[in-house]
């Protein structure tokens, strides 16, 4: 009977580990998840861009594949100021975005491989189908509200960090 209770009672100790351990590897894997946009499923992460030393922080989603790309921020009725869409260009490529379907205005802003800004469509227009493009190759492009980059200060030149 006592070895019955001693392996009752191991085996109530060892649930009770396996759980805590199951509980601690679950906190883990949440802790590593990436962060999500609530509208777009998308991951989101930190960019910073450097103006004149002073640096401007923001929260962008990632459009990490073709689907993601050509849906970018179409129909999406409102963005807060310091978020944004990236879209990186693997391999590096001339850039050429359009506005159709996209409600809200746009700065455009080109990086190059160097992660420094090329040039930027500045206030695109909403629903336009006109090409804006990059002016040499593209390593990613940003996606910020309309009139955001000069808000800021933002230009050609200035260092992007993701």
């Amino acid at each position: 009977m006592r070895t019955g209770f001693a392996a009752l009672a191991l085996s109530a100790a060892l649930a009770a580990c396996s759980s805590s351990a199951s509980d601690g590897a679950a906190a883990g894997v949440a802790a590593t998840e990436p962060a999500r946009h609530p509208v777009s499923g998308l991951q989101v992460i930190p960019l910073t861009v450097i103006h004149e030393g002073k640096r401007h922080r923001f929260r962008v989603e990632i459009a990490g594949n073709p689907y993601e790309q050509a849906k970018g921020l179409m129909f999406r009725t409102e963005m807060g100021a310091d978020e944004g869409m990236l879209f990186p260009m693997k391999p590096p490529r001339n850039a050429s975005f359009w506005m159709k379907n996209t409600v809200i205005p746009l700065d455009i802003i080109f990086v190059g491989q160097d992660r420094r800004i090329i040039n930027i469509a500045a206030d695109a227009v909403p629903y336009s189908e006109e090409n804006l493009e990059s002016q040499g190759l593209a390593a990613a492009v940003l996606e910020l509200n309309g009139g955001r980059a000069a808000e800021l200060g933002i230009g050609p030149g200035d260092k992007v960090e993701w």
